[in-house]
């Protein structure tokens, strides 16, 4: 279950070497990932928090591997996996690709939690939307 979109570099997120600062690697990545979760999963982060139910990251890894430039276009996929061991998270496996090539890759590890807090969870009507995707061995 993969899921792609396009972006362009903009001019403020270069940094004073010409290239994309690596802040923005994230930031496009989550962009992408929000809008998969929302897209394909069905879970609205806006009304979710309304209904006290919270999605958030508790870790993720990034490899740099060659740089963007202003107005490079490139490619954002995300693909969902469960967790291997049972636990209740989700991982979220991320690439930026340009013509073809891998820019950066990551995983991005998250779950759910009451927004009165309380111990991290999966809702049921968000595992149904994911129940075809393959365990993440970490």
């Amino acid at each position: 279950m993969e899921y792609l979109k396009n972006y362009t570099v903009a001019e403020g997120h270069i940094d004073v070497q010409g290239i994309m600062d690596g802040l923005y690697y994230p930031f496009y990545m989550e962009e992408c990932r929000h809008a998969f979760i929302k897209d394909i999963l069905g879970f609205d982060f806006v009304q979710q928090a309304e209904n006290g139910v919270f999605m958030v990251l508790s870790e993720y890894s990034i490899k740099f591997i060659r740089s963007l430039k202003k107005d490079d276009n490139f490619d954002v996929n995300c693909a969902v996996y469960t967790d291997a061991q049972g636990l209740p998270r989700l991982h979220f496996k991320q690439s930026i690709i340009k013509n073809g090539k891998i820019m950066a890759s990551a995983v991005f590890t998250g779950t759910c939690i009451p927004a009165t807090g309380g111990r991290p969870y999966l809702p049921e009507e968000l595992k149904a939307n994911f129940v075809d995707a393959p365990s993440l061995q970490l």
